[in-house]
């Protein structure tokens, strides 16, 4: 039986609460995770505030990157642990998680080292009233101790996503993983040992939301920024925890993002694109396509093509060969998406595929699984509509023209993302600035470029994030006025 214990100053703590980290496959139980109370998150946040006073704080910004270089190394060194250890705690298959998962968590590092070491500040120069000269120049400097509040969908991804700029930037941080996956939070703390990561610089709280480490780290005075990723209600709460000291937050929060398909697409790729959104990562990723709206003359084809992609989508355990969907990340999530299935039924929705639970072999049956699901026929008002389900599922419905498909993608209060499918780039264009959201894709979902900005619109989120514009949150710019 393995045990998950919480990483503080350079050292794995034990605590006298635990509770389970259950495979969300078969609900084998996978590891025993430490709790991590007042007194561990005191001592994380003191381990981090050291750490910015002693050698992380006096560090060259070359030595600090070389860190970051060996930390990326090692991950890479022990993928198959990294691999092996984000399958059983997400479900995802195996042929996900090695191809983006890993590789995208331990690249996170390398990218952020690279952008520090070669992002410029500003200089001006400037005439003084007695006939002098000023020069001002800026200077960046870290934010302090920062607390990663973490989802359970891309652990490792999302994790190092804010922890890889975060510590380019000299700031020191303290992870609330996910209680539904704590495993490579934690495998992190073995590399950072490995590597020689300063004690303090990288730490680990294992817990829960309210009343556990996630409210005790959000609420600590000596906790000066917060980045999370989840949903919006959980960021409101800990916006309101945030106000206290009025504290920088950033956020990428929920979303019900919409595909638009036009009659002048592409067929083949749009279908494929739309199937990859709505149902990857068994529709468990942030930027995922819930509502899809196509032109009325490709309307009838395209729900059938996309129903045909659906049901040849192969269900079954993570590590076998040629997988495509695993199952929810627990017990509790599906009888939440399930909880949807049924309105949807009650609501008189037309279910094009799926709409419950696939039978599942042997010891799997205790497994979260659950059906690709498509449907038609319910109205703009059903909560099947509005709310983010987070499961793999959409529903698809007519439009005519371009300004009514701007109007429905934006009639919700989220603005996370949106793929507009057509081969007119003039119409694309059109699309991508009509609509509300901080992303949009044009004839492709998921492509992305680490140096551009991240981040949703609404309440989607706050603020952005990679390349330069996540040195925006993780620093604090200083201007210092030099007379001469």
């Amino acid at each position: 039986m393995q045990e998950f214990r919480n990483f503080i100053d350079g050292e794995f703590v034990a605590t006298s609460r635990t509770f389970e980290d259950r495979a969300p496959a078969d609900g084998r139980l996978i590891a025993r995770v430490h709790e991590a109370g007042a007194a561990e998150v005191d001592a994380a946040v003191a381990a981090a505030q050291r750490a910015l006073k002693g050698p992380w704080g006096r560090m060259t910004v070359a030595r600090r990157t070389e860190l970051l270089h060996a930390v990326a190394d090692e991950i890479d060194r022990r993928f198959d642990d990294f691999l092996a250890a984000e399958i059983a705690d997400t479900g995802k298959p195996r042929s996900l998680a090695a191809h983006i998962d890993i590789p995208r968590g331990a690249a996170n590092f390398k990218i952020f080292a690279d952008v520090v070491k070669n992002v410029p500040t500003e200089s001006f120069e400037m005439a003084t009233p007695d006939g002098g000269v000023a020069i001002n120049y800026a200077l960046r400097r870290p934010v302090g101790v920062v607390a990663v509040v973490c989802p359970w969908n891309l652990p490792l991804l999302l994790m190092t996503w804010k922890v890889g700029p975060a510590l380019a930037c000299g700031n020191a941080v303290i992870v609330k993983p996910s209680e539904e996956t704590p495993a490579t939070a934690t495998l992190l703390g073995e590399v950072m040992q490995k590597v020689g990561m300063p004690a303090g610089v990288y730490n680990v709280v294992h817990g829960f939301g309210p009343g556990s480490a996630g409210e005790l780290l959000t609420r600590h005075p000596g906790v000066n920024a917060i980045t999370f990723t989840g949903e919006t209600s959980t960021g409101e709460a800990i916006m309101r925890a945030a106000s206290s000291g009025v504290r920088p937050v950033s956020f990428e929060l929920g979303g019900k993002n919409a595909a638009i398909v036009f009659d002048d697409c592409d067929f083949d790729k749009a279908v494929a694109g739309v199937a990859r959104s709505a149902f990857e990562n068994c529709g468990q990723v942030c930027l995922g396509t819930e509502r899809v709206y196509v032109q009325r003359p490709l309307f009838e084809r395209f729900v059938q093509a996309l129903k045909a992609r659906a049901e040849s989508l192969r269900i079954g355990p993570p590590e076998q060969e040629g997988v495509d969907l695993g199952p929810l990340i627990s017990q509790e999530h599906r009888r939440k998406v399930l909880g949807y299935y049924e309105q949807a039924r009650e609501e008189g929705a037309t279910v094009v595929t799926g709409g419950g639970v696939p039978g599942m072999p042997g010891a799997l049956a205790e497994g979260a699984w659950i059906q690709p699901t498509i449907w038609t026929g319910l109205p703009e008002s059903s909560a099947v509509v509005r709310e983010e389900i987070f499961g793999p599922c959409c529903h698809i419905a007519p439009f005519d023209t371009e300004e009514e498909a701007a109007a429905l993608a934006n009639a919700t209060p989220y603005g996370l993302a949106t793929s507009v499918w057509t081969d007119n780039l003039g119409r694309g264009l059109r699309m991508a600035a009509a609509i509300e959201v901080g992303l949009c894709w044009i004839n492709s979902w998921f492509l992305r470029d680490l140096r551009t900005p991240f981040g949703g619109a609404k309440a989607s989120g706050i603020g952005r994030e990679g390349g330069v514009h996540s040195l925006e949150f993780y620093t604090e710019l200083r201007n210092v006025c030099v007379k001469h």
